[in-house]
């Protein structure tokens, strides 16, 4: 980052052109350190550093982030480090997610079935994990988001061949929340997981029905016996086995829904390529309201506007 540090501190006004270059530098910064090392800070460096200078823990959490990277804060890079690595930096509180109807209500086995898993994971202290879709300022700075808590936070998850397909962690919750504000009506689900969207949508008065499509019959059997019955409302609830883009061809058509909201993908990566895939099945039902699960990301990948 060293040349293109020098390069933002010597401006005041950025070229869309730069801005780009810093755009993808601060993206990757932020997916080498979730792969590498999300709990190298720690609440003793945290609470060390927030108390000593007066600052707020986040703001001490992204000073450390940013020490990581070679950045001078206070002196050359206190501009880059001011726009991009403070805004990117989020303290939560676990309560706003513990309080959460599904989180509350929803008791998780620890149970297998063939390839799937369902069991209670654990973030560490000062964990840092994707809290929520990218933020994008009026001049095109594209900004991870990035939270930790101060104490350990325990959350359900789904796994396939151990790797996390589904879990209630804050992404999930916090880019969920739009789609179930606006489900309304008879609803189709393209995606199981736990089962939190179809929850929430079916706790609506509302929502007449919640249709489930996903392609795993053992993830359908997990949720089945041991998630389904604790859901108040599971009359609501159909579930089907099918794959979502042969459904989207041949079946949605005849199922009359009023809303559709489609969650297949495991993060953006693959995200990207199966979004664009399933939005070319919108015209097979044009009446029907569509949403897709971390869409905002998506689209700001496609954004060629800010990115080099």
């Amino acid at each position: 980052m060293n040349n293109m540090e020098n390069e933002y501190r010597r401006r005041t006004v950025l070229s869309d052109k730069l801005i780009k270059q810093y755009n993808a530098c601060i993206v990757q910064t932020a997916s080498v350190f979730l792969n590498l090392s999300p709990a190298a800070i720690t609440t003793d460096m945290i609470n060390e550093l927030s108390e000593s200078c007066g600052i707020t823990k986040g703001h001490a959490y992204a000073e450390y982030l940013a020490s990581f990277c070679g950045l001078e804060t206070s002196g050359k890079d206190k501009a880059l480090f001011r726009d991009y690595f403070v805004p990117m930096i989020k303290e939560l509180d676990t309560a706003a997610f513990i309080n959460d109807p599904f989180y509350k209500n929803i008791s998780i086995p620890s149970v297998s079935n063939g390839k799937w898993d369902l069991k209670m994971m654990s973030l560490k202290p000062c964990e840092a994990f994707v809290c929520d879709d990218f933020l994008v300022t009026d001049d095109k700075r594209l900004i991870p988001q990035l939270g930790f808590f101060m104490e350990e936070f325990k959350y359900p998850a789904i796994l396939e061949n151990e790797r996390e397909w589904m879990t209630l962690m804050p992404n999930e919750t916090v880019t969920t929340l739009p789609a179930i504000e606006k489900a309304y009506g008879n609803v189709l689900t393209y995606g199981l997981g736990l089962g939190y969207f179809a929850y929430m949508a079916s706790e609506k008065p509302g929502v007449t029905a919640v249709t489930i499509v996903d392609i795993s019959e053992e993830a359908i059997s997990l949720f089945s016996q041991y998630i389904l019955p604790q859901f108040p409302h599971k009359d609501k609830i159909r579930l089907i086995c099918a794959d979502a883009f042969d459904y989207a061809e041949t079946k949605v058509k005849d199922g009359n829904f009023d809303f559709i909201f489609a969650d297949i993908w495991h993060d953006v990566g693959d995200g990207r390529r199966l979004y664009n895939k399933l939005k070319e099945y919108e015209k097979y039902c044009p009446q029907v309201e569509y949403m897709y699960w971390l869409e905002k990301s998506i689209l700001c990948y496609k954004d060629k506007t800010l990115w080099p």
